[in-house]
């Protein structure tokens, strides 16, 4: 209970709540485009069911992804693989996506569910690692945002259209879990303890009285942001100069 009143809890779940979200917008679309051919009636059953068993099988998959993270080099191998996941959210990317349209229900339920766990690589890394090995915290997290991701899914793609700045932010989030998991590897921390003014309390490193897991966390949120920018501009350069001027 005492794990509740704590500021570290409630960080922790907004953290859960918002990567969760900001990442699911795919699988939302995935979802949409699977049920859209059905009757309006099928589509609600197509949307529950395929949703829910995707949500199942996510749960199991973050539980596993939570135990793999305690190993030592696996945070740094996810927080890397979180770095280029927040910075690959930020860059547009070509609309090539083949996902057929059902006209049967199971067929439909079938599409989601595959769709949706072969692109939940991302939130379950993230969603274990902002965790942070709770599992109080991270069932609680996952009953929370899974449903708002499900049930408002026409609705979180035209905000994210509407408001680029919601993708920004969510990047940002990824890039701060990302810089969190780098510095409290078990190896990063060995590392660090011989360090003079380091001290480890918990896990978790402190240079001279700064909490660097606070500090690796910000870092990373602005790197993941001003390097996804400017990707995202490079790349809108080189396409705006490829155009063929119209006669």
């Amino acid at each position: 209970m005492e794990e509740f009143l704590t500021q570290a809890f409630w960080l922790g779940l907004a953290k859960i709540v918002g990567v969760n979200i900001v990442l699911s917008g795919d699988n939302a679309v995935v979802i949409a485009l699977a049920a859209r051919s059905l009757p309006a009636r099928q589509q609600k059953l197509a949307i529950r069911w395929g949703a829910g068993a995707a949500v199942v099988f996510r749960v199991l998959l973050t539980l596993f992804a939570v135990a793999l993270l305690t190993l030592p080099w696996l945070k740094i191998v996810g927080s890397l693989l979180l770095f280029w996941i927040g910075i690959k959210l930020l860059v547009p990317e070509e609309d090539d996506a083949d996902v057929s349209a059902s006209e049967h229900l199971l067929t439909a339920v079938r599409t989601i569910l595959i769709a949706d766990l072969v692109m939940s690589l991302d939130n379950v890394i993230a969603v274990a690692a902002a965790a942070g090995g709770s599992m109080t915290l991270l069932i609680l997290g996952l009953a929370i945002s899974i449903p708002l991701v499900v049930f408002g899914a026409t609705l979180l793609v035209t905000l994210m259209e509407r408001f680029p700045v919601i993708i920004a932010i969510g990047a940002g989030l990824i890039g701060m879990v990302a810089g969190e998991m780098l510095v409290t590897d078990p190896v990063a921390v060995g590392w660090m303890a011989g360090i003079e003014g380091m001290q480890v309390e918990g896990g978790k490193p402190h240079f001279h009285g700064v909490n660097l897991e606070l500090l690796a966390g910000a870092i990373g949120a602005v790197v993941v942001v001003l390097w996804g920018l400017w990707l995202a501009r490079r790349q809108d350069s080189g396409n705006t100069e490829g155009e063929t001027p119209k006669p």
